[in-house]
């Protein structure tokens, strides 16, 4: 899935308004002292709830994504087979197509009784734990397809629940909290990937997968203890719970404004085309090696503690470094170079593998590959990031971040699922050698939009504005 944008919302809800199940929350009604560090915020209880959540939205990712292909690997299964499983992250490319329902309609009695936001969260948490549990009780070499389906399940509740703590964020923060608020949420995503990356691994190792799975759920369920403490955003009650007479035409009218007029906004413009090539192929190569890498470990004889710790714990690490550098390297010389030369750079590191191939199970040289493609591709998700943000008309920012990301995800799911057969039909050196050529196409293209459509057409014109 990718991460939660760190973008503002371009209309924060107006300060004080009266919740449907209470008083305002104390975050839009109380003044906060002033801070010259400006650092106060981060202990705002409101933005450490947010950090909580995103914790929560990162947590069930990997077990569907590399911890779930290390499982798979280990259990005998083909390469072809774990390389079709990446399919099972669809409904985060798909999400935006039931927000809508999620947005807007009630889910009684959940929300009747904890309120629109926390009611579907609490709701969707439940339904997460059970799929999780259900995947802990499958076993991939008996039953593959049933490890399928549970993981599939696990992905679209981890999608629904994106979609509320997304919303609950931009509106349970004053205006003034809200860039802490981002800083918070990815700061948590990223603790809830390690948690199921490192930590998952760690006690499948000592204790076997049952108890790693079991493990999760138990974290997801401490997530549900936050949501039920957390207060419910104030919201305008008229809004939140439609009269059923006019239900249809509200979901209509929502459709309409979350799908339709952004992708209408959007296909207006030129250039949308390659524009829409380009996100599907910048980071094509390094999904294609991606999905494979976990199997690629255990054939050269890695553990899994000795995969938790380099690969999730010091791989974090680089990719927070790369993530830091390469904003300061758009900064610096714009968005358009820093997405080039990131992402050549972001390319030539997929000949680190094939070098860890030839070394075969070599900690040292597992450290230098594990550094260098983390670092750039961190370096090229904070190129990448910024310039699908530039893309975005302030009018429609989040539903057409939300798009435009999805888009971007399509290539990390159904794209690479192609990755296991080739590495059923090749060795490990040709493969990540052909991994780094199927990220050429992706940088050519870019050489020639830089030309052709420099910054002015891919700038979003002014959209018109709505009436009431």
């Amino acid at each position: 899935m990718s991460p939660p944008s760190a973008t503002p919302h371009p209309n924060p809800p107006p300060q004080g308004r009266r919740g449907k199940n209470g008083p305002p929350a104390a975050s839009t009604a109380v003044r906060q002292p002033s801070d010259p560090s400006g650092f106060s915020v981060y202990l705002q209880p409101h933005v450490l709830i947010v950090f909580a959540m995103g914790f929560a939205s990162g947590l069930p990712l990997l077990l569907t994504l590399s911890t779930l292909s290390l499982w798979l690997a280990e259990a005998g299964i083909d390469k072809t087979t774990i390389g079709l499983f990446a399919l099972v992250g669809l409904p985060y490319s798909i999400k935006f197509l039931w927000s809508p329902v999620i947005d807007r309609m009630p889910l009684p009695p959940f929300t009747t009784l904890l309120g629109r936001r926390r009611g579907w969260a609490i709701a969707i948490q439940a339904l997460l734990i059970l799929a999780i549990l259900a995947m802990a009780l499958t076993d991939p070499r008996i039953d593959a397809g049933m490890t399928a389906l549970a993981a599939l399940a696990i992905a679209f509740l981890s999608a629904s629940q994106d979609i509320v703590i997304d919303a609950y964020r931009i509106e349970i923060l004053s205006e003034r909290e809200q860039g802490a608020g981002a800083a918070a949420t990815q700061a948590g995503y990223r603790v809830g990937l390690l948690a199921s990356g490192a930590g998952a691994l760690f006690i499948a190792d000592a204790f076997g997968w049952f108890a790693a799975f079991v493990a999760m759920a138990a974290l997801m369920g401490l997530s549900m203890l936050v949501v039920l403490i957390a207060p419910e955003p104030a919201v305008d009650p008229g809004a939140a719970e439609p009269r059923s007479d006019r239900r249809s035409a509200r979901i209509l009218a929502q459709l309409k404004l979350a799908v339709f007029d952004p992708l209408a906004e959007f296909f207006t413009r030129s250039g949308w085309l390659p524009i829409l090539a380009f996100i599907l192929l910048y980071k094509f190569g390094d999904a294609f090696a991606g999905v494979m890498a976990n199997p690629f470990y255990v054939e050269m004889g890695f553990t899994k503690t000795e995969i938790a710790s380099v690969s999730k714990v010091f791989g974090l690490i680089a990719t927070l470094a790369g993530v830091f550098i390469g904003g300061a390297v758009v900064a610096r010389i714009g968005v358009l170079r820093a997405l080039l030369w990131c992402g050549i750079l972001q390319m030539l590191s997929n000949l680190m593998f094939a070098a860890q191939a030839i070394a075969g199970h070599n900690i040292l040289v597992l450290f230098a590959t594990i550094g260098l493609e983390n670092f750039s591709g961190g370096m090229g998700s904070a190129a990448f990031v910024a310039y699908l943000s530039l893309l975005c008309n302030v009018a429609y920012t989040a539903t057409q971040y939300a798009l435009l990301s999805s888009f971007m995800a399509f290539g990390r799911t159904a794209l690479s699922s192609t990755s296991g057969w080739l590495a059923d039909h090749v060795d490990w050196v040709l493969f990540f050698v052909t991994s780094t050529v199927l990220a050429v196409p992706g940088l050519l293209l870019l050489l020639w939009m830089m030309r052709r459509y420099p910054v002015a057409p891919m700038t979003p014109a002014p959209a018109p504005v709505a009436s009431e």
